[in-house]
């Protein structure tokens, strides 16, 4: 099973898109595990995602969670996408990244 961690600057805005995300797996039969947490909680501790995914409010943190993270892919969500709170757009991206 694939697991996506997003990150924003409190972990409140990117909970309400993993709930999205996840309803869209359900709907579309993918297992995967969504889960949110802040920056500076990250920073602590990332686990074990396989891909993380930054809300755009904190893209300019990108390089160092790369740097944090350097065997997995790492990306900013786009804006729209975000501000939508298009679950099944970011998760479809994240599934294609994923292969």
């Amino acid at each position: 099973m694939k697991t996506i961690l997003l990150v924003c600057n409190a972990g409140m805005s990117t909970s309400m898109l993993v709930k999205k995300m996840q309803d869209a797996a359900k709907t579309m039969g993918v297992e995967v595990e969504i889960s949110a947490k802040s920056l500076t909680e990250a920073k602590k501790n990332l686990g074990t995602p396989d891909m993380i995914l930054l809300g755009p409010q904190i893209r300019y943190e990108l390089k160092n969670v790369q740097a944090m993270a350097p065997n997995l892919p790492v990306e900013a969500i786009n804006m729209q996408d975000y501000g939508m709170m298009n679950g099944k757009k970011v998760l479809e991206h994240a599934l294609k990244v994923l292969g």
